[in-house]
C-alpha cells in the first residue's frame, strides 16, 4: 500500500512522521502519525497504537503528550490513527462534535448512511498493523494498544476483543460504559440502530462481565466529575 509522507521532524533523537493513505476500510484517505526511535534505524521494535479522544486527530498526542522522549529511550513505535474517517460526504458527519469527523468511537458502524465508512474498529484492527508491518521496521509480535476518553475505550475493546493479539493494554479516563451516558447513547444509536444489546457487546463493561481473559487492573481517583455515570 502506498503512502505519502506528509510531515517529518527530528525528534527525541528520531522521527516524528505523519503519512496518509488510501484507506481500504474507512473507503477515503486516512492520516497516522508514527514515531520513529532511534533503535529503529538499525533494529525491528514493539509498535504501541495510540487512539485518541473526541473531536481528536492524529495531531493532539503527538503535539501535547511528550511520549517521544520514553519512546526513544525504550525503543519503541508509537503509532496515533485519526479518530474517524474525515470527508466522506456521509450526511450529518458533521453536523456536531460527538458524532460523525472526530467521533469514530472505534466501532464498525451497521447502520445507514454511517456503516460504507465508519469502520474504525476494523481498521484499528486489522488495516492499520498491516500498514505499519509493510511500511515500518515493526516487530509484529509484539504490540500494545492504549488510549484515552473515547480512544480509552477503543483500546480496551480491541483488546477484549483480540484476546493475545495485543502484548498490552491501558486506558487514560476511559468511556467505559458509553451505553451509559450522553456521547456514547448518541453514536451507538447512530452507528449501531437502536438494538441495545448491539451496544452492549461493543462496551467495555459488558465485555470484562462475559468471559474475557487477563489480568485487568483499574485505578480511579475520587475527584472524577463522571465516576457516576
Amino acid at each position: 500500500m502506498a503512502l505519502t509522507q506528509v510531515s517529518s521532524n527530528k525528534c527525541a533523537g528520531g522521527f516524528q512522521k505523519v503519512f496518509e493513505h488510501d484507506s481500504v476500510e474507512l473507503k477515503c484517505k486516512m492520516k497516522f502519525a508514527v514515531f520513529l526511535p532511534p533503535k529503529a534505524e538499525t533494529h525491528k521494535c514493539p509498535v504501541l497504537y495510540w487512539l485518541s479522544g473526541l473531536t481528536c486527530s492524529e495531531q493532539n498526542f503527538i503535539t501535547k503528550a511528550g511520549s517521544q522522549l520514553a519512546a526513544a529511550e525504550d525503543g519503541i513505535i508509537v503509532v496515533a490513527p485519526d479518530t474517524s474517517p474525515r470527508g466522506c460526504g456521509v450526511e450529518g458527519e458533521d453536523d456536531s462534535w460527538d458524532l460523525g469527523t472526530g467521533a469514530g468511537f472505534y466501532v464498525d458502524a451497521t447502520q445507514e448512511p454511517w456503516k460504507s465508512n465508519y469502520r474504525m474498529y476494523s481498521y484499528v484492527t486489522q488495516e492499520l498493523p498491516k500498514v505499519i508491518n509493510s511500511n515500518f521496521p515493526a516487530d509484529p509480535d509484539r504490540m500494545s494498544v492504549s488510549g484515552h476518553s473515547m480512544g480509552g475505550h477503543g483500546a480496551l475493546i480491541c483488546a477484549l476483543k483480540n484476546p493475545g493479539k495485543y502484548k498490552a493494554v491501558s486506558a487514560f479516563a476511559p468511556i467505559c460504559n458509553p451505553v451509559q451516558c450522553p456521547w456514547g447513547q448518541k453514536a451507538f444509536a447512530a452507528y449501531l440502530g437502536p438494538d441495545r444489546a448491539a451496544w452492549e457487546a461493543r462496551t467495555v463493561l459488558w465485555t470484562c462481565t462475559s468471559g474475557s481473559q487477563g489480568s485487568k487492573v483499574s485505578s480511579r481517583g475520587n475527584q472524577n466529575v463522571f465516576g457516576g455515570e
